[in-house]
């Protein structure tokens, strides 16, 4: 685990929430000097603790009306099915996240398609045909509630 102090903690969540700032407003908003701050950023980013910078889309300005959920259980388990499926996902640009997971199903996928005719193609061309797949249980986004843009930090 990196060793994080109250500093670095301020620039992470101002960060999260603003991954463009210029590196001047970034050190002003936490208190430090310009060329401080972007050695704190710098070291950060080289020990891994900041992963990259992105762009938060949204789904509906691009045409994806529909985000489904959508658990996977496979008929094995051995390193050879679970490598080959998740090979596969990583192939599928509509999954926009896959977590392997405990209990009664293997990975739950998290998907988003222009709509449901989108989906039953995705579903029937692609996720039932691939390898190893034994069951497959949807669920259809209704609402968005909550979508966090960054992680809890520790308390400083």
């Amino acid at each position: 685990m990196f060793d994080l102090d109250r500093t670095d903690l301020a620039l992470l969540a101002v960060l999260q929430r603003e991954g463009r700032i210029a590196n001047s407003e970034l050190a002003e908003r936490v208190n430090l000097s310009a060329s401080a701050c972007l050695r704190r950023v710098q070291r950060l980013e080289r020990g891994g603790v900041i992963a990259g910078y992105a762009a938060r889309l949204d789904p509906a300005a691009l045409g994806l009306g529909l985000t489904a959920f959508v658990r996977v259980q496979l008929e094995k388990h051995g390193s050879g099915s679970t490598d080959a499926f998740a090979e596969a996902v990583r192939s599928w640009d509509e999954v926009v996240a896959c977590h392997a997971l405990t209990g009664d199903m293997d990975y739950l996928l998290q998907v988003v398609v222009r709509d449901l005719e989108h989906f039953s193609r995705f579903l029937l061309d692609r996720l039932l045909n691939a390898t190893g797949v034994a069951d497959v249980n949807s669920s259809f986004v209704l609402r968005t509630v909550k979508a966090a843009a960054g992680l809890p930090l520790p308390a400083s």
